[in-house]
């Protein structure tokens, strides 16, 4: 070889002067740092960062599972509450509020039966109900919001509301005893109670007395001399006022009144009271 050749294969390594530094430089002309590998700048080219140092890649957005909405659920039957042949105290208040809005035209009774089921019907009809006849929580509610609570006396408009407690003057003796509050007569004796009958009172304008008094005179085929009406089976312990049968009670009810007298509408209960009942037993009238 000559002198300053460069064996083959071999890297000839020329040192240079530039300025007051040297530099390395390869065959092919670029500067490195020996074997010109990644990781060493070069002149006009940044280094690279190798793929493992690579920033990862934003993750994709997790999107959650398109929301489904559930099927309705369909209401529940409407539960049947009362219906034909059923006898309750609520029954008895269906027919009072019944009673109310002119659906029925008869007395409660506390019975279900035909003149009920068709006021039902009726009432259901009218509001697109079901026209069962039967008595069911709709339809309930539908009466309960056009109706008030009845009274004790709308409940028992056609009698049989139970008997008052007794006054405590009722306790001895023999007593009528005559509450107004359940406008009920009970014949007692030393504070048993014999026997009970509806009455009826008179009107605010003609007022039947309330206090203690005697009977003092019966008559069993009385007739009103001031009003020419029958009294039948006439027990008087106030001026005028006495206990008696009444045929207008026991054929109107409630609707009408007295002029003062304790009506009984019970011809059989009256008869057999008048029959028991002496001139001076005691009659007693509270509310």
């Amino acid at each position: 070889m000559g002198r300053g050749a460069i064996s083959v294969g071999a890297v000839a390594v020329l040192v240079l002067t530039a300025g007051c530094k040297a530099v390395a430089v390869d065959t092919e002309g670029a500067p490195g740092g020996g074997d010109g590998g990644p990781g060493k700048a070069t002149a006009g080219h940044p280094t690279r960062p190798p793929a493992s140092q690579a920033p990862p890649a934003s993750p994709t957005p997790h999107k959650p599972p398109a929301s489904r909405t559930p099927p309705p659920v369909p209401p529940a039957p409407a539960k049947i509450l009362m219906r034909m042949g059923d006898s309750s105290g609520q029954v008895r208040e269906l027919q009072a509020r019944l009673r109310q809005i002119a659906w029925l035209h008869v007395n409660p009774s506390g019975t279900y039966g035909a003149a009920t089921t068709s006021a039902v019907k009726g009432f259901q009809a009218k509001r697109g109900l079901p026209r069962t006849g039967a008595t069911d929580t709709v339809t309930w509610q539908r009466l309960l919001a056009m109706t008030r609570e009845p009274t004790r006396h709308e409940l028992y408009s056609g009698g049989g509301i139970p008997a008052a407690a007794p006054d405590r003057r009722c306790l001895t003796g023999r007593v009528l005893c005559i509450a107004k509050s359940s406008r009920t007569l009970t014949w007692m004796i030393d504070g048993r109670a014999v026997s009970t009958m509806d009455v009826r009172f008179g009107s605010q304008y003609t007022p039947t007395r309330e206090g203690a008094f005697t009977v003092y005179w019966k008559s069993r085929h009385h007739v009103s001399t001031l009003y020419d009406t029958a009294m039948p089976y006439a027990m008087f312990f106030s001026g005028g006022q006495a206990v008696h049968y009444s045929s207008d009670f026991a054929a109107t009810g409630y609707t009408g009144a007295s002029h003062g007298c304790v009506n009984v509408r019970d011809e059989g209960k009256i008869a057999s009271l008048f029959a028991q009942v002496r001139n001076g037993d005691r009659v007693v009238i509270y509310k």
